[in-house]
């Protein structure tokens, strides 16, 4: 489908292409200060309980990854919204429970919140975008990204905070940090060669998404957070209704929901789950729902360069914003500029 590429030009678009040098930049400044390694020794040590993942929107769904890498070598994780945290789960904060708080900005309301709330108990390890920002500064041990300033939707800021929550989950389980730098700096390569088509890329969700009404990104494991952060991110650039899950939520009753105006993209992910993802493309399509596999082998604008299972969750977002554009173009209207809500949200 031809699409008329000045209707999407625009702040959100060059942040979109941003990217591979985000990454680049990011790489470059992610370092291992004396605090953290503090806070690592005690972890191997056994001296917490368990470990707190938190966030809001985009920052929350990009701790996936690191949940499943601290479970993986035998740590006690879990994900708790930073609203959930402050006002139903604040009897987990006690010096024996270390938490990792996201924040790109390092000064949404929920943050500050718990920054205030948890004086003198968990050790907090911040990662986020603004160096200078509370979070840092109050922070027992900070990872800043260097994203640079970004317009509105998360995009850049979204992509080098997983690139920094791997180098941290590396650094925590005592992993090997030259190995993990050497996988890393491949990220803005591969991001690079996806966007260079990304006109293409765009025309062709645009033609994958004619007429479509609703949309669903699902997913497994890691690729949760590419599900979660692709319909956020779809909402707040087209106000198009669009919503994820994973793979085996959507069988237990969105499934029922398949229609011709119904359109799944579906992350295939990691053994041993990718058969099952594969398996559920298939059997939308045999509903007369609309469904694309995004991974390897697949149609180009959800095909995705071969990478190591560090580097998938930074590449999975790509065909997300691609279908961001795609909408904005179907319509004429600009992607990404916010009407309602704020780059930072300010307001429980």
């Amino acid at each position: 489908m031809k699409i008329e590429v000045s209707a999407i030009e625009g702040p959100y678009l060059k942040d979109i292409l941003d990217q591979p040098r985000s990454l680049d930049a990011t790489l470059s400044s992610l370092d291992c200060p004396k605090e953290l390694m503090v806070l690592a020794e005690k972890l191997n040590g056994g001296a917490f309980r368990a470990v707190i993942l938190t966030g809001m929107g985009s920052s929350f769904h990009a701790l996936h990854p690191l949940n499943l890498e601290l479970i993986r070598h035998g740590f006690t994780s879990f994900m708790v919204e930073t609203s959930e945290l402050v006002h139903h789960q604040s009897r987990l904060l006690d010096r024996s429970t270390l938490v990792i708080a996201v924040s790109q900005s390092g000064q949404s309301a929920e943050v500050l919140r718990l920054l205030e709330m948890n004086q003198g108990k968990a050790p907090v390890i911040a990662v986020t975008n603004t160096p200078n920002s509370t979070l840092a500064e109050k922070a027992d041990a900070a990872i800043a990204t260097a994203a640079g300033k970004e317009f509105s939707v998360s995009c850049k800021t979204y992509v080098t905070a997983l690139m920094g929550l791997t180098w941290l989950g590396t650094f925590l389980v005592h992993g090997n940090m030259q190995n993990v730098r050497a996988e890393l700096s491949d990220a803005s390569r591969m991001v690079q060669i996806y966007l260079n088509d990304w006109e293409r890329h765009v025309a062709s969700f645009a033609g994958l998404l004619n007429e479509v009404r609703q949309i669903f990104l699902v997913g497994r494991g890691a690729s949760l957070a590419a599900a979660g952060t692709g319909a956020l991110i779809i909402k707040e650039s087209d106000h198009f209704p669009a919503e994820g899950m994973s793979s085996a939520s959507f069988r237990h009753g969105p499934f029922e929901m398949l229609k011709k105006g119904t359109f799944v993209l579906a992350f295939a992910g990691e053994h041993p789950t990718r058969e099952l993802n594969e398996k559920l493309v298939r059997d939308i399509r045999e509903q007369a729902g609309r469904a694309e596999l995004v991974g390897e082998d697949t149609i180009p604008c959800c095909a995705l360069p071969a990478a190591s299972v560090a580097l998938r969750p930074i590449l999975e977002i790509l065909p997300a914003q691609m279908i961001t554009l795609a909408l904005a173009a179907q319509v004429g209207r600009e992607p990404g500029r916010f009407e309602l809500a704020s780059k930072v949200t300010s307001v429980e």
